[in-house]
């Protein structure tokens, strides 16, 4: 995520509250900065720090996903360019399989027109949510992507996931057509077992504290 990103999630107690830090570049967010939210996207208790204007994106899908645990909104480099062309991302790797055979667009100018390109109210965020669908993920035309998993390790697993897919999708079409995969890999390679996830966030939070 670059700084101005940002991932929820689920709480575990209450499901119709999220946790998600105040406003902060992800790298600098510590302990303190966490908050409870509650299904108006507002804190549950009095907070002076400010705000993610598009705390509303978790909210809205949160309410509308029963079964999303944790949601990264980001503005990854290598996705932008489906951002903006409106080219399709698929399936090209076998974890960019988690993405699922079909990665929708949302377009803010089909409800509202001219805006920001921000998602700053409930309704922009439940417009982005109904898009979404039962999706894993959904790029948001000239802006970024958002995606959802079971719990924070499955939704790292796939945001990073379909980054690099992304990635590797855009240098094949340089270089000619792109052999996707076929819907019956798609959901044979989707189903990455929970070891391999585990393994790869090892790898990740390894990374983290070395850096």
């Amino acid at each position: 995520m670059d700084a101005f990103g940002h991932a929820s999630v689920r709480h575990p107690d209450r499901p119709d509250r999220f946790l998600l830090a105040c406003s902060r570049p992800p790298e600098q967010v510590r302990p303190d900065d966490i908050l409870v939210f509650g299904e108006d996207s507002e804190p549950v208790e009095p907070c002076t720090e400010p705000l993610y204007s598009e705390r509303f994106i978790h909210g809205e899908i949160y309410r509308l996903r029963p079964d999303v645990q944790a949601i990264c909104h980001h503005h990854a480099p290598a996705v932008m360019p489906f951002c903006v062309s409106g080219v399709p991302l698929v399936p090209v790797t076998q974890h960019g399989a988690t993405m699922g055979a079909t990665i929708p667009f949302w377009d803010s100018r089909d409800d509202f027109g001219d805006t920001n390109l921000l998602v700053t109210t409930a309704a922009q965020a439940a417009s982005l949510a109904r898009a979404l669908g039962p999706h894993s993920m959904v790029l948001m035309r000239r802006h970024g992507a958002t995606s959802i998993g079971r719990d924070i390790e499955d939704m790292v697993f796939r945001a990073v996931s379909a980054c690099r897919n992304a990635q590797i999708q855009s240098a094949a079409m340089a270089m000619g057509a792109v052999d996707a995969l076929t819907p019956g890999e798609v959901d044979l390679a989707a189903r990455v077992p929970p070891s391999a996830v585990a393994r790869a966030w090892r790898c990740w939070v390894d990374r983290l504290a070395a850096a």
